[in-house]
C-alpha cells in the first residue's frame, strides 16, 4: 500500500493512502494505539489553546486526543456519542456528514454531559479537522445546549481545513486528487 509520510509532533509516521473516490486520495491519520503521537500532540496543542473549562470531542477518532488532553490539563472531557445508550437521558443530538463516513451520522449528548458543558469554557477537539463538519455539528450541540466554544483544535488540518483561521492545528495534511 502507498503511503504519505510526515512528522507529526516531532513523530515521523507513514499514513496509508486511501481512495475515497476516483477523484480523491487522503491519507489516513489514525491515532489509536498510537500512545507516543497521542502524547506528543497533546503537549504541543496544550501550549496553544486559550484557558478552558472542558473538553468536547466527537466518538470515536477524537477520544484518544480528548483523554490525553483531559488528563495532561487535569479538566473534563466529554464524549459526543454516535448512537443513543440506555443510560442517556435528555438527549440533545445534531446531525453531521463528514467526509470518512459513507452516510449521515447523528452525534449525541446526554443531558447530564450537556449540563457539564452549559455555561462553560469549551475546547473542541479531534484528531483531524478536512470538511469540518464534524467540528460544526460539535458547535451547533455547544450552541444548542449554552456552551461557551473556546477554540477547536486538531493535530491535523487536511486540505482547505488549514487555511482556516478558526482552528488550532499542529501540522497541514494534503489532499491527493486524481
Amino acid at each position: 500500500m502507498e503511503s504519505y509520510k510526515m512528522t507529526i509532533a516531532g513523530c515521523e509516521r507513514s499514513l496509508p493512502l486511501c481512495k475515497i473516490n476516483d477523484k480523491l486520495t487522503i491519507a489516513a491519520f489514525v491515532m489509536f494505539g498510537d500512545v507516543e503521537i497521542t502524547v506528543k500532540a497533546t503537549e504541543e496543542l496544550l501550549k496553544k489553546v486559550p484557558e478552558f473549562d472542558v473538553i468536547l470531542t466527537a466518538e470515536a477518532k477524537g477520544i484518544p486526543l480528548g483523554y490525553e488532553m483531559a488528563r495532561q490539563s487535569g479538566k473534563p472531557y466529554v464524549v459526543a456519542r454516535k448512537s443513543v445508550k440506555a443510560y442517556m437521558n435528555n438527549i440533545v443530538s445534531v446531525e453531521v456528514k463528514s467526509i470518512t463516513t459513507a452516510d449521515v451520522q447523528t452525534l449525541y449528548l446526554d443531558g447530564d454531559k450537556a449540563e457539564l458543558l452549559k455555561g462553560k469554557r469549551v475546547l473542541i477537539v479531534d484528531d483531524v479537522i478536512s470538511t469540518g463538519e464534524s467540528l460544526s455539528a460539535l458547535v451547533e450541540l455547544c450552541k444548542e445546549i449554552g456552551a461557551n466554544v473556546v477554540s477547536c483544535a486538531t493535530v491535523l488540518a487536511e486540505g482547505e481545513a488549514a487555511d482556516r483561521d478558526d482552528i488550532v492545528y499542529l501540522e497541514k495534511l494534503p489532499l491527493f486528487f486524481t
